[in-house]
């Protein structure tokens, strides 16, 4: 990563839609929209919904898949000199394992983040994120088949996240991205009906932020895996909160949506807090408030 700031998988797209806006070649990391073995059309309508300081989606992985995303879209963005992280979501172990091996002859992925809160078709749609069996065995079916740094995306929608994170670390995770979205729903008042078409979403925005900072912070202190933190970051000293309670890197999420040029001003604003504590290096205060 060029810096410590990434954009988050499924708010920035590909990274061409933010072109107007932002040198997407200087971000940290542009973690790109979901990816699947084949098409998906995604969720029906509605889609998203405003919440008090979040928002809620069920976008349902609409998506190319990943052949068209290798073929198509990741040559131009290797020619752009984007650090380009992949995030791929499955149904069962054998199709993550497929995804993976997918990308074997295709230079230009820098990591590859993994969306486990999908539901494994063979086991009666339980989340593979809520398991740690099955984030363990996940992790391992992808290791066997990809080089590349591998880093799975927790979610937050369990009893015990450090139980998870030990799972993923025991497959042989590089690191971890926490957290993913909570489930949430909305209704309207109106029709007497939920608002999203699928009924629930996941929430995200400045609402998560205080869960996704404890479940760092428990991490952080018994996991000895980098992290990558978000969840409501809206602004630099939001981002340095998730550094210091353990994060090496952060992923701006929501935020992108408000403001597209936030990565910027968050590496900016870094750096002067830095230069104004006279502090040489980020890693000096990664974990600074979770010793």
């Amino acid at each position: 990563m060029k810096n410590p700031v990434a954009v988050a998988s499924g708010t920035f797209g590909y990274g061409f839609e933010y072109e107007d806006f932002i040198d997407i070649s200087g971000i940290g990391g542009v973690i790109v929209k979901g990816t699947t073995l084949e098409p998906r059309p995604g969720n029906p309508p509605p889609r998203i919904a405003e919440t008090p300081a979040g928002m809620l989606n069920a976008i349902g992985l609409e998506n190319p898949g990943v052949d068209v995303f290798l073929n198509e879209y990741l040559p131009v963005l290797r020619e752009k000199g984007v650090t380009v992280i992949l995030n791929i979501a499955g149904n069962t172990v054998e199709e993550y394992a497929r995804l993976a091996a997918k990308l074997k002859g295709h230079p230009g992925i820098a990591g590859v983040e993994l969306n486990i809160s999908c539901p494994n078709v063979k086991e009666g749609g339980l989340q593979f994120g809520t398991d740690p069996v099955m984030v363990k065995t996940v992790v391992e079916a992808i290791k066997a088949e990809c080089s590349l740094p591998i880093i799975p995306k927790l979610s937050p929608n369990v009893t015990d996240i450090v139980a998870i994170a030990q799972a993923a670390q025991e497959g042989g995770a590089d690191a971890l991205a926490m957290i993913n979205t909570l489930m949430g729903m909305a209704v309207d008042i109106r029709t007497k009906r939920p608002v999203l078409g699928n009924v629930f979403g996941g929430l995200s925005g400045p609402a998560i932020k205080p869960v996704a900072l404890r479940m760092i912070y428990q991490v952080y202190r018994e996991i000895d895996l980098p992290i990558l933190g978000g969840g409501g970051i809206m602004n630099f000293t939001d981002a340095l909160e998730f550094i210091l309670v353990g994060a090496s890197a952060v992923s701006i999420g929501t935020g992108n949506f408000v403001n597209p040029c936030l990565a910027d001003e968050i590496v900016d604003g870094l750096i002067e807090y830095m230069q104004e504590n006279q502090i040489a290096k980020l890693t000096d205060l990664v974990g600074a408030a979770a010793v």
